[in-house]
């Protein structure tokens, strides 16, 4: 009679554990996915929360933040990467197995995180989120990712540069196709410049601060950061760029509303505005897109400078009262009013200065919003231009003759940016406006490469900030 081998002692069972910089990670993940959330909404009352109750370290929340805009920003590389491990299309696998995946890839190729630390604290999440099974198969994925480095990797799942250059540099460099070619239309030249401006979206941008005229001044603001945590702005006169020592909301001067967080090309669209020529009074200025309020607010300091008064508006009531609250405490006149840019309220030609910042695609801020390039589609550009062109015109409407229109957006896209207001200025699809051109370059002065005029089109890796666009014109009828 045959004897059964003894059996094996079964392992006892053991509880994942919760390591809470990653749970945060990837709960900021899923609210992206699931409910269309941006990250740079989510992630701080997360971290805040995780301070309060987690004992979160600074430490921490610099790691969870890495964490989430490092996989966001490379979520196309990752997807390709994990796509040449698995035997099914990745469509098939679970949202929530794809987040812990590519949080493991992000760790793996994309920080300094040893590579048996980085598969372990990834299986131990995929036990706490997903369960034990599916946790084997995020071990055995990550496992065959941690073989090779992430050129190795870009060599094996991009394909060759002289075959479709297009997608080599998509999946290189993580953007859609369809926004590689949109940004290499807009820039021109060759492969160096595109491959400077897909690499400038992917690092992480600085915090800079304005120092709102009359309120408080750059000087002000570094001689309180210090040496290590500020420096002056590159364009700006009212800007100060924050190392990574700065924390904005530990500055009075931020807390108290008289410096803000703002891009600084977003600051310059602001300042050639306020300083395009006009032909007559300079009293009233209209900021017609206002919401949240960066822009208005530095208007409104301004404007105050020169007596003259600002009136925000905003569409959206929740924007209208950020706006307000980003104006508050301007010594100057101003106004804050919930109202719709393409009905307005206030009577045709009573503005001295417009301002329209309109609703774009956001293809220019992918450095702070890298979800945005795998949530927008070739199609979202029609839905905005019926808006775009609307505002525009009704700008036109607002401003008396002889005063200046300022059209910017946040997308370097030329179907959001020049066609908007050539077609404006020529009668496409509505009224032909009179207006000429004022040339924006002479009023950014020390800012190179603005193109050849007589708009402006910024560049993250020329210049260090979002890739705004600015067309100035002055009524003529």
């Amino acid at each position: 009679m045959n004897q059964q081998a003894p059996r094996r002692p079964s392992k006892p069972y053991r509880r994942p554990k919760k390591d809470p910089v990653r749970l945060l990670a990837f709960e900021a993940l899923r609210a992206v996915d699931e409910r269309a959330a941006y990250a740079n909404l989510v992630l701080p009352p997360l971290l805040k929360k995780a301070r309060e109750n987690s004992g979160f370290e600074a430490r921490d929340a610099a790691l969870a933040t890495e964490l989430v805009y490092g996989t966001l920003r490379r979520q196309g590389t990752y997807d390709a990467i994990i796509s040449a491990c698995i035997d099914r299309p990745l469509r098939e696998v679970d949202p929530p197995v794809l987040d812990v995946l590519a949080l493991g890839a992000h760790q793996l190729l994309g920080t300094r995180i040893p590579t048996h630390a980085a598969v372990s604290a990834s299986v131990e999440l995929a036990r706490v989120v997903l369960g034990d099974g599916r946790a084997k198969f995020v071990n055995a994925v990550l496992r065959k990712i941690s073989r090779d480095d992430l050129d190795t990797w870009l060599q094996r799942v991009a394909p060759p540069y002289e075959e479709d250059a297009e997608d080599h540099l998509a999946v290189v460099h993580s953007h859609p196709r369809w926004v590689v070619s949109a940004l290499w239309d807009a820039l021109g030249g060759g492969r160096a410049g595109i491959e400077d401006l897909l690499e400038a979206d992917n690092e992480r941008p600085e915090v800079t601060l304005v120092a709102r005229p009359g309120r408080s001044t750059a000087d002000e603001l570094l001689d309180v950061l210090g040496e290590d945590s500020g420096l002056p702005g590159r364009w700006s006169p009212y800007a100060v760029r924050l190392t990574e020592g700065g924390e904005p909301g530990a500055l009075d001067a931020v807390r108290e509303g008289r410096a803000g967080v703002q891009d600084e090309g977003s600051q310059l669209v602001a300042i050639a505005l306020a300083n395009a020529p006009l032909e007559g009074e300079d009293a009233r200025w209209l900021d017609g897109c206002a919401g949240p309020g960066g822009k208005a607010a530095l208007l409104a300091a301004l404007a105050a400078g020169r007596g003259a008064s600002l009136l925000a508006a905003e569409k959206q009531p929740h924007r209208a009262r950020l706006v307000a609250r980003a104006l508050a405490g301007n010594p100057g006149p101003y106004q804050v009013i919930a109202a719709d840019g393409t009905r307005p309220p206030w009577v045709p030609g009573s503005f001295d200065r417009v301002l329209v910042d309109v609703p774009c695609t956001g293809l220019g801020a992918l450095r702070r919003r890298p979800e945005a390039r795998w949530r927008r589609r070739p199609e979202d550009l029609e839905g905005f231009a019926p808006l775009q062109r609307g505002l525009l015109r009704e700008a036109f409407n607002a401003v008396r003759v002889g005063g200046a229109v300022g059209y910017a957006t946040c997308s370097p896209h030329p179907a959001e940016t020049k066609a908007v207001v050539e077609d404006v200025l020529k009668g496409r699809g509505g009224p032909a406006v009179e207006a000429e051109w004022i040339d924006a370059r002479p009023l950014m002065p020390g800012v190179p490469a603005l193109g050849d005029g007589p708009d402006v089109q910024l560049w993250p890796h020329l210049h260090g900030t979002d890739a705004m666009y600015l067309a100035l014109l002055r009524r003529t009828a």
